[in-house]
């Protein structure tokens, strides 16, 4: 039994080989291709005057509305290559404000800064071609990223919290869903009541409240930050500006 399996899967020597091993068998592929491909369309396509058909759900370059980006940095924060910053720019009607460029060298086309957008001015884009002949020519900033906007650009992927999936229950959850949404936790007793997490919040979800109690040094009222999670998008901004590190992220999943 031994010595007919060896026989089997052992490789013959080249002399024991027949020319047609090596001649007939390669021709017989490349006649058969060569009447396939004559009788009925070749697989290949004549590029660039003939395209594929993209996907709905095809992923081209990043592109943007400069009009809803509310400058939340949660693209710049997501991206895995670390090609998107945010930059200064002076826009016609919104004034100098601050809007994601990209680096399209070294993006991926994932579309998770779409994914993540809050208010979906990061959009994914059917554009592929995007050679050039400098490496500056590729940096996308904010008025050569933007866009046509179309429903299906706009990147949405629910998600089902681990709970549920443990109790079999198949609930999904957009983004912006509290079911889902990372909150802010304050530590009070470090807070200087600075308001710096008030005036660095791009939707105003943070308002400073009295708190009743007096400053004995200066005899002023003492205001803490309030959050609304409804308006918060998790952007974390008011976390990284915050002086005495009182603030922090309760991660929802």
């Amino acid at each position: 039994m031994a010595e007919e399996i060896k026989k089997r899967t052992t490789y013959l020597s080249r002399g024991a080989l027949k020319p047609r091993a090596y001649v007939g068998d390669g021709l017989k592929v490349t006649f058969r291709t060569l009447v396939r491909t004559t009788i009925h369309r070749p697989n290949t396509i004549q590029y660039p005057w003939e395209t594929l058909v993209k996907p709905e759900c095809y992923r081209g370059r990043p592109g943007i509305t400069l009009e809803t980006c509310i400058a939340c940095s949660k693209c710049v924060k997501i991206c895995p290559n670390k090609c998107i910053e945010m930059v200064p720019i002076d826009h016609p009607t919104l004034g100098k404000v601050k809007r994601p460029q990209v680096n399209v060298a070294r993006c991926m086309m994932c579309g998770y800064c779409a994914e993540v957008c809050p208010t979906d001015a990061m959009i994914v884009t059917p554009e592929f071609e995007l050679a050039a002949y400098t490496r500056s020519a590729l940096m996308y900033d904010p008025i050569k990223l933007q866009h046509e906007r179309k429903p299906g650009y706009i990147v949405h992927s629910p998600m089902v919290t681990p709970s549920e999936m443990k109790s079999g229950r198949t609930d999904s959850h957009d983004k912006g869903d509290m079911a889902i949404k990372d909150t802010v936790q304050l530590d009070s007793r470090k807070c200087i009541s600075c308001a710096r997490c008030s005036k660095t919040c791009p939707v105003g979800a943070i308002t400073m409240t009295d708190t009743g109690e007096l400053n004995p040094k200066t005899n002023k009222p003492v205001k803490k930050p309030v959050f609304d999670d409804n308006k918060c998008v998790s952007c974390e901004q008011c976390v990284d500006v915050c002086p005495k590190s009182c603030l922090s992220m309760k991660e929802a999943m």
